[in-house]
């Protein structure tokens, strides 16, 4: 029995225009020495326009506490949650109460009862529904709970849903100097805030999950990390990022193939988290893809920026949603660690 993707739903908050946020607010975050740098950071973004919900042009969370942070995290990332999670069970034709498993994957924010706990409460959910919550995992966070959403479908044959559910607005620094504000500056052009949520179900028609992969080079572990401050959590993002990934992606991706006898050529659909428009080049010459392989994970960033683990979940709905469907989806994904991630999705009928 397979464990296949039967609904997919989506929230976002307000949105902005990326030149909008960069005149309204950044400009003037980063006036003095750093304004030149960061105006061509954020105009080199790839990113259009973005998702906040908490906007830098309303609120500057820059010199906001981590307590204040998490407490806003949890009046927004809900409401934020229920919408993906109705749209996604709706999709999938289910009801709340139908569900076995429920995994909540987030890195931008913590408290205690958590979304699993508030939303399976108040969406109604089985008391005996089991809950996972995935923690500071990153922008790869999805496919590992993608993968244990999968065994436990094909295991118990029972439905069970994962939602990524991300406030990257919410982590605002303050502007300092050196390196380490350059990265603050990378990071404040590209991340924004979404929701995005995936029902799976043993069988039926759908994109079944026939693969998870991944491989971690832990001698490059400080480039890329995700640190807890007395203001918020501060991204550390080293420009080798792109060097690590075109050392390990195309091994990654022909041994995911591989275990099914299938070569990139034969791959029509994919979803490569857009971590920036250098990481994407990067895993296009590596892998040989033509421009247009790559337009979803491109249009994804341009339309709503680099929204962590719940950026992936927005490809591949953008995927399943056209006029025709690819029939194999490759899902790529890359965070600290480092850590690279994929995983194959392949249409079936009911009949398969």
């Amino acid at each position: 029995m397979r464990a296949v993707l039967s609904g997919m739903g989506v929230a976002l908050p307000p949105s902005a225009v990326q030149d909008e946020l960069w005149e309204g607010f950044f400009a003037r975050h980063y006036a003095g020495g750093r304004s030149g740098l960061a105006r061509r950071i954020f105009a080199n973004s790839g990113v259009v326009t973005r998702q906040a919900a908490v906007s830098p042009l309303l609120e500057d969370v820059s010199s906001w506490s981590t307590e204040r942070r998490m407490r806003r995290y949890q009046d927004e990332a809900v409401p934020l949650g229920r919408a993906a999670v109705e749209r996604a069970l709706a999709d999938a034709g289910l009801a709340a109460s139908e569900l076995g498993l429920f995994a909540v994957c987030s890195c931008t924010g913590y408290a205690t009862p958590g979304l699993d706990i508030l939303l399976a409460r108040d969406m109604d959910m089985s008391p005996n529904v089991q809950r996972l919550f995935v923690g500071h995992m990153g922008c790869y966070a999805a496919l590992p709970g993608l993968g244990t959403v999968s065994d436990f479908v094909t295991a118990r044959a029972r439905p069970a849903l994962l939602l990524c559910a991300e406030l990257t607005s919410l982590h605002i620094q303050p502007a300092g100097t050196g390196a380490a504000d350059v990265q603050q500056i990378v990071s404040h052009a590209l991340f924004s805030d979404a929701a995005a949520a995936a029902v799976l179900t043993p069988g039926g028609a759908g994109y079944a999950v026939r693969e998870i992969a991944a491989v971690t080079d832990t001698t490059t572990a400080g480039h890329m990390t995700w640190e807890v401050t007395d203001l918020g959590f501060r991204m550390g993002l080293s420009p080798q990022v792109p060097s690590v990934l075109a050392a390990h992606v195309r091994a990654l991706v022909d041994d995911l193939l591989g275990r099914h006898r299938l070569t990139i050529g034969e791959v029509d659909g994919w979803a490569v988290h857009p971590g920036g428009p250098k990481i994407l080049d990067v895993v296009q010459e590596r892998l040989g893809l033509d421009d247009a392989a790559l337009t979803a994970s491109r249009e994804v960033l341009s339309a709503y920026g680099n929204c962590s683990s719940a950026t992936v979940l927005l490809e591949v709905e953008a995927l399943r949603r056209r006029a025709r469907p690819p029939r194999r989806i490759v899902v790529l994904a890359f965070g600290p660690g480092l850590t690279l991630y994929g995983a194959l999705l392949e249409f079936s009928t009911v009949a398969e």
